[in-house]
């Protein structure tokens, strides 16, 4: 009984992310696609693997042991492929990589041009979404995330700036409208333009001066959700709605050209920079193998 290798695996990408509309956004490929590929595994294997309602799909007792077989099978048969991927003078492939928006902006762009010109046969596919997802499930090789959200299994390399900071702004006509603030306090009578994570919680904005800590909550007429929503929230305090708080490096053209004006540049708050995972407990493919040696060994790491 043959069975069309891509088909499984569509089927163990779509029961582990529990849903068609998932997988085909990891895969590129359409939500009815992939369920034609999994009723023609059905089909050729006589029995139903997925349950599928309006709400969910769930394997079924079946698909549970396939899906426990195919995984490491899959595993496998990538890593067999790697092996020959190994005696090239050049490694061919392709690297996914689950990164947050923020790093699309100020990680990548040091990084990736270089990486493609020194290794012309590697194929690079960028997944930006600010949720912390099991990189394996998602078909990505690799993650770029902060250390507090990084598992204990993962092996994390440091990857872009070691030190960031987040910069308030505002434009020079909402300064000049509002007033400059002098101390975080007197955020609470401004209008700040908010971000707030996927799961619905709202940023809270942290200052530190001369060992004085504070966290503000900050109140205003936008909140936008992480992730590339933060361009409007820029384009808003550009356009004098109110102050804006965000990487450095992100609104560092936006000082540059004097569209936005720092604020409480003293009590800006550091922390360290982000980190390169992957899971430690398997052999690790040639794109990813290359691509770790290449942020361990190129000077793209900023103090």
């Amino acid at each position: 009984m043959d069975q069309d290798l891509n088909d499984l695996r569509t089927f163990v990408t779509v029961a582990r992310l529990s849903g068609f509309r998932e997988a085909a956004r990891i895969l590129g490929k359409s939500a009815s696609s992939l369920s034609d590929a999994v009723r023609r595994l059905e089909s050729s294997m006589g029995v139903r693997l997925l349950n599928r309602t309006t709400r969910s799909v769930v394997p079924t007792e079946a698909g549970r042991d396939l899906l426990a077989r195919l995984e490491p099978a899959l595993q496998e048969i990538q890593l067999a492929m790697d092996v020959v991927n190994a005696h090239r003078d050049q490694p061919i492939g392709t690297l996914r990589l689950n990164v947050p928006v923020s790093a699309t902006r100020t990680v990548l762009p040091a990084i990736i041009p270089a990486f493609l010109a020194a290794y012309p046969d590697i194929r690079v596919e960028i997944v930006a979404e600010e949720s912390f997802v099991d990189i394996l499930v998602s078909g990505c090789d690799a993650g770029i995330r902060y250390e507090e959200r990084l598992a204990q299994d993962m092996i994390a390399v440091p990857i872009g700036p070691r030190t960031q900071r987040f910069a308030l702004g505002a434009s020079a006509h909402y300064l000049a409208r509002c007033g400059t603030p002098q101390h975080p306090r007197e955020l609470l009578d401004h209008a700040c333009i908010q971000g707030k994570f996927p799961s619905g919680a709202v940023f809270s904005w942290d200052f530190e001066r001369d060992g004085e800590q504070l966290r503000i909550e900050p109140n205003g007429p936008l909140i936008v959700q992480a992730g590339a929503a933060m361009e409007l929230a820029i384009d808003a305090a550009i356009a004098g709605s109110g102050i804006v708080a965000l990487f450095e490096d992100w609104l560092l053209p936006h000082f540059a050209s004097g569209a936005l004006q720092t604020v409480l540049e003293p009590w800006w708050v550091s922390f360290s920079g982000p980190f390169l995972y992957y899971p430690g407990r398997r052999l690790v493919p040639a794109p990813l193998r290359v691509f770790v040696d290449f942020i361990r060994t190129h000077p793209h790491q900023r103090v």
